[in-house]
């Protein structure tokens, strides 16, 4: 049989039972679409954190209070004060392999502009945070030296800040109030995207006026209180000597003894990512897999409707079998339906995939986190190509039935 009339009667044998193949197909449609959402929008995420990390830089390194746990991380930013401005200017002079170090004072305070009043984040910082976390000024200047070392009252702006506070309005020059002190405005960053979603929302003035004023207690035996400390190492080669040298700055300054563990944790970029894609991508594997059951569940739907129609077919393929067709003409029809069933289903699974993403996309940018809606050709013609293998592996065990039986007893069923 050629291949042109295997397809012309596997669609006449589908046709002729149409709701019953809707529904098969209906199944394999719902597992495609879930695997096409799951990984289109898994990819997008990816694609958003990879956005965020580069945005920061490769050579960045952080160091947080706390000993390192188990998965390498220490306590959340600010959990004790173990670290101080001090150990900042001396991580700064004594770490050759450092370029540029900004430690950074975060207090949640209350910020007004006329009717406006938002309870948000304020970071303290030196000029440094600016070459050290990437920062791009869209108006404006950034805290300058003068500022740092005059504990001025100026504030620089993150994107999603300035637009929550004056709208479409210029706000360099103007002036706001936080927890009731004036501060004028200097700058207005650009945005840092998605990935992290805090520097947008955030509102820096000098680290020097931040311990003045908001955070005036924060002062320890040790020196001024800092929650973390970023360090931009020279290039990426001298990450690890920078990490090596840091570490053994702070534990000189914590007297720290060789038996004792570390009071701070150091962390670079680099390992961060490294985590964040490990994450990402079990989260993934999970999530499609759990998507997976459904393409199961609709190729043992396609086992199903194929071993009732070679039941219901029974006298067809005797009469076929007895005009001369061989049991490879029996096995190629019933696979062809199968395969017709499954690419069908993949096809129109893959459409009301792409819909889904797109829609999950709106949905996220109306919530505030814009994601890139993404749908690559690898990810169709593997979904479609799974969708037919599952529908082959299933139609497998009846066409091989179909094609087993006896011509003689075919013609004598009832």
């Amino acid at each position: 049989m050629k291949s042109w009339d295997c397809i012309v009667t596997a669609m006449r044998s589908l046709t002729n039972n149409k709701m019953r193949s809707i529904l098969t197909i209906l199944g394999i449609l719902i597992g495609v679409a879930a695997v096409i959402s799951v990984v289109s929008l898994g990819q997008a995420q990816e694609a958003e954190v990879e956005k965020a990390f580069t945005s920061m830089g490769s050579n960045l390194i952080f160091v947080a209070p706390g000993a390192p746990s188990a998965s390498g991380q220490g306590g959340t930013l600010g959990s004790s004060p173990t670290l101080t401005l001090e150990d900042a200017e001396a991580i700064a002079r004594d770490a050759p392999s450092v370029a540029a170090v900004a430690p950074i004072v975060q207090v949640y305070a209350q910020i007004v502009v006329g009717r406006e009043n938002i309870r948000s984040m304020v970071a303290g910082v030196t000029p440094q945070h600016q070459q050290v976390n990437n920062f791009e000024i869209a108006q404006g200047s950034f805290i300058t030296g003068y500022d740092y070392g005059a504990k001025t009252r100026v504030a620089v702006l993150g994107s999603a800040m300035a637009e929550n506070l004056f709208g479409e309005l210029d706000p360099t020059g103007q002036d706001i109030r936080i927890d009731g002190r004036k501060f004028k405005v200097i700058g207005l960053l650009k945005t840092k995207g998605t990935g992290f979603g805090t520097e947008d929302l955030t509102v820096y003035i000098p680290l020097s006026t931040i311990q003045s004023t908001l955070a005036a207690g924060q002062v320890t035996s040790q020196g001024h209180s800092v929650q973390a400390i970023s360090i931009q190492a020279k290039s990426e080669g001298t990450i690890d000597s920078a990490v090596e040298e840091v570490t053994v700055i702070l534990r000189e300054r914590h007297r720290l003894r060789e038996e004792e563990e570390d009071d701070f944790t150091v962390i670079s970029m680099e390992s961060i990512s490294s985590m964040a894609g490990q994450i990402l991508g079990l989260l993934q594997l999970i999530l499609g897999a759990i998507a997976g059951i459904s393409l199961l569940v609709g190729g043992i739907g396609i086992m199903n409707i194929m071993l009732v129609s070679v039941t219901e077919r029974i006298k067809e393929i005797g009469l076929r079998k007895a005009i001369g067709a061989k049991r490879r003409d029996i096995l190629i029809q019933f696979l062809t339906e199968a395969a017709i069933l499954s690419l069908c289903g993949g096809a129109i699974g893959v459409g009301i995939g792409w819909v889904m993403v797109n829609i999950m996309s709106m949905i996220t940018a109306n919530a505030g986190f814009p994601i890139s809606a993404m749908l690559s050709g690898s990810v169709i013609a593997l979904a479609l190509a799974v969708s037919i293998f599952i529908g082959l592996a299933s139609g497998i065990y009846p066409a091989l039935r179909a094609s087993r039986l006896d011509p003689i007893e075919s013609l004598r069923h009832e």
